[in-house]
C-alpha cells in the first residue's frame, strides 16, 4: 500500500497539532514517525490507519495501482496500539479466533503456530485476557497485529509493557513478519525503530 500525505493538518479546538505534512510512505519500506509524549505521533498513526480524519489537506490510499477508498482502509492495515483495547473476557484462544475471523493468518502459517510464538505456557490458552499481566496484553497485540495478512502494518510504542526479554521477542517479531509490508513505528525509544530506514519528525511540522 502506499499512502500519500497532501498537506495534512490535523486539530483539536484551536490548537493546531501538526500541519502542512507532505509525506509519502511505501511498501518494502520502514518508517519511524518520532517526537516526544504528547507531540502528536499517535494522532498521525490514527489518520495513516482512517481511524480519524484530517483538518485540512487530503490522504489517498493505493493499493496495486487502484485507489482504495477511506471505508476499506482497514482491510489492508493492521496496528497494534496502546490505546486499542483486548476484549478481555475472552480466553487467549477466543482472542485468536475472533481475530483471525476478521483478518487472514500471514501465508505460510498455521493457527498453532501462531499461538506458540506468544511463548506462553500451555495453562494459559484457556485463560481469560483479563488475567494477564501488562506484558502478556502487549505481547498478544503485537502478535495479532504482525500476524494479519495486510499490506500496512501500524505499531504505536510497541515495547510498552515489556521486559528486555520481551523487547527481543518484539524484534525477532517484527523481522519474522514484516516481509514486504509498509512498516510504520510511532516511538520516542530507539530500540523500537532501530530497523526503520525512514524518520519522520512530528516537531517538523509544528
Amino acid at each position: 500500500m502506499i499512502i500519500t500525505l497532501d498537506d495534512i493538518g490535523r486539530r483539536y479546538n484551536r490548537e493546531w497539532i501538526f500541519r502542512h505534512v507532505h509525506y509519502e510512505f511505501h511498501p518494502q519500506r520502514a518508517y519511524a514517525i518520532l517526537g516526544p509524549n504528547g507531540s502528536g505521533k499517535s494522532t498521525l498513526i490514527k489518520l495513516l490507519t482512517a481511524a480519524l480524519s484530517s483538518s485540512e489537506g487530503t490522504i489517498r490510499y493505493r493499493s496495486n495501482g487502484a485507489e482504495v477508498q477511506l471505508d476499506r482502509v482497514y482491510q489492508h492495515v493492521a496496528i497494534a496500539a496502546p490505546y486499542l483495547d483486548l476484549i478481555e473476557e475472552f480466553t487467549l484462544v477466543e482472542a485468536l479466533t475472533f481475530h483471525f475471523q476478521f483478518k487472514k493468518i500471514l501465508p505460510g502459517y498455521q493457527w498453532e503456530e501462531v499461538l506458540n510464538r506468544l511463548e506462553f505456557p500451555k495453562s494459559a490458552q484457556q485463560r481469560e485476557v483479563k488475567f494477564f499481566s501488562s506484558g502478556m496484553k502487549q505481547r498478544l497485540k503485537l502478535l495479532l497485529a504482525c500476524f494479519s495478512d495486510t499490506s500496512a502494518l501500524f505499531l504505536d510504542e510497541p515495547t510498552s509493557n515489556l521486559d528486555q526479554q520481551g523487547e527481543l521477542w518484539y524484534r525477532h517479531l517484527v523481522e519474522e513478519t514484516r516481509g514486504n509490508r509498509l512498516v510504520v513505528i510511532g516511538s520516542n525509544q530507539a530500540q523500537e525503530y532501530e530497523f526503520c530506514d525512514h524518520h519522520v519528525q512530528i516537531l517538523d511540522y509544528k
